[in-house]
């Protein structure tokens, strides 16, 4: 399809959805009236009777179907590492791609603070998914791929964004102007006001600033992350980390994550992360609580696309539980302040991150 042609369909399709309604609060009355929830995170589960691969299939679940998140049980799934199954009131999900969400709707608010970048503050996502109204032509490659497959743009539990306008619509709905700050194509949109939580500056107020002595630690064998003030070690989580590194030639392990001590270099609040190439690349809004200490991108930060952590899931970055991910943003140095939600340093860095590889 010639570039013309393609630009033409883009501006069809992408019309079409900015004039559809945000449905979110119709979706909304579908899920389950339960406090904890789970969305299907693949475009297809088995939903089973027994929590083992070898149960009856009850049905198949679509992706972002929201379910109750009843209890997690202990099963079988032969090769993984990953034994954790979800219960649910209708069978049993391997919790590998069942990502825990809550349905909090909140209070809208109505004006928003000044900044350096402008009228504006952070929000988190805090439904299970909410449904976006593209007033851009369509240029991630996520948003795109969406649209010409007819899906609305969305963002996910535990997403954060920067909403720097907020309107009324004709019926009477609060609607917020969302953007991506770092990283973003440029793609804005409006969305329901309900369904982002305003993150307020005291939920990135810094962990135990005045102890200097502050190390993290990655170990890729056992897929876990401590951080440590002296000898005490003060938290502890699983993580999901790049496959185990190994030096050129060997092209299939280029996105491992890099052993050896790093010192953290950028943190940001949120940025827009993508990279790769065409059929082998990725591309993810929202990327929250994000401490970069490698190269030009790899970084510890928060994963809303999988829910494997203990087991190797991405090309280098180290993938943590949302809660996770602002613990070690907080915890760690540099101090990243709300206004712009960005800082740099200059070598010798800030706390560093020790990769092992066993």
């Amino acid at each position: 399809m010639k570039r013309r042609d393609f630009l033409k369909s883009m501006m069809l399709v992408a019309g079409n959805l900015a004039f559809r309604p945000l449905h979110l609060w119709n979706r909304a009355s579908s899920w389950p009236a339960s406090e904890h929830l789970g969305r299907v995170v693949q475009p297809a589960i088995e939903l089973r009777k027994k929590p083992s691969p070898d149960g009856e299939p009850l049905r198949l679940l679509a992706q972002d179907e929201v379910l109750a998140w009843e209890r997690c049980v202990m099963g079988t799934n032969s090769g993984e590492k990953n034994q954790i199954w979800v219960e649910t009131p209708e069978g049993y999900v391997w919790s590998a791609y069942f990502q825990p969400v809550k349905n909090e709707p909140v209070e809208v608010v109505t004006s928003l603070p000044q900044t350096s970048l402008g009228s504006g503050a952070w929000f988190q996502v805090c439904v299970p998914y909410l449904d976006l109204e593209l007033i851009s032509l369509p240029a991630a490659p996520w948003l795109r791929y969406r649209i010409q497959n007819g899906l609305p743009p969305r963002l996910y539990y535990s997403a954060v964004v920067w909403v720097d306008q907020v309107k009324t619509d004709e019926d009477d709905r609060t609607l917020y102007h969302v953007s991506e700050p770092y990283g973003s194509y440029g793609d804005v949109f409006w969305a329901d006001g309900r369904g982002l939580r305003k993150v307020e500056p005291e939920e990135i107020k810094p962990i135990n600033p005045d102890v200097e002595e502050k190390n993290v630690l990655v170990n890729l064998s056992y897929q876990t992350l401590q951080c440590f003030e002296g000898q005490r070690e003060v938290y502890y989580c699983k993580i999901s980390s790049g496959p185990r590194y190994r030096p050129e030639p060997d092209s299939s392990l280029v996105w491992a994550t890099p052993p050896g001590p790093h010192p953290i270099w950028r943190k940001l609040v949120s940025i827009h992360m993508s990279g790769g190439t065409a059929g082998g690349g990725w591309d993810l809004p929202g990327v929250a609580w994000t401490t970069l200490f490698a190269g030009n991108g790899v970084s510890i930060h928060s994963t809303y696309w999988h829910n494997n952590f203990g087991a190797p899931m991405s090309r280098g970055c180290v993938n943590a539980a949302p809660q996770d991910a602002r613990w070690v943003f907080r915890w760690t140095m540099p101090h990243v302040p709300y206004d712009p939600g960005d800082v740099t340093v200059s070598m010798p860095g800030g706390t560093t991150v020790d990769v092992l590889e066993g």
